[in-house]
């Protein structure tokens, strides 16, 4: 719940509506006029660039809306250059983890998850791909 306050409110989404540096603005999967799902992510070195977050609604999940928006995000960073792409997944994400690895993606390492509190002590997969 503490990320969802610090990462996922109103303020913050609004200021990361536009593309900027390192960062190509949040892609939106719509129906309806409806948020199904969205996707960021950004350049982080000349050939290579990040997946930094990806949501679907959690009744649409397994009808490759998750896909398509990858798929775009990764067209658009490919268009500027990336060879290799990469994410960060919890560990012990049993739905985000299986979701990379069946698009290519493999463990690289680990690390204490960025958003961490300081009595916190997530890990962080580091997963990368070819692109």
């Amino acid at each position: 719940m503490r990320n969802n306050k610090i990462f996922y409110n109103y303020d913050r989404i609004d200021r990361e509506l536009e593309e900027a540096e390192g960062w190509d603005g949040y892609i939106v999967a719509l129906e309806d006029e409806e948020v199904v799902g969205a996707i960021g992510g950004g350049m982080i070195d000349r050939d290579e660039s990040e997946i930094y977050v990806l949501y679907l609604a959690p009744k649409r999940r397994g009808e490759g809306i998750g896909t398509q928006l990858l798929d775009y995000i990764t067209s658009v960073q490919i268009e500027k250059g990336s060879k290799e792409q990469w994410v960060s997944v919890q560990k012990g994400n049993h739905k985000g983890i299986p979701f990379y690895e069946a698009r290519g993606f493999t463990k690289n390492s680990e690390k204490l998850a960025h958003s961490n509190a300081s009595d916190e002590e997530y890990i962080s997969l580091r997963m990368v791909r070819g692109i």
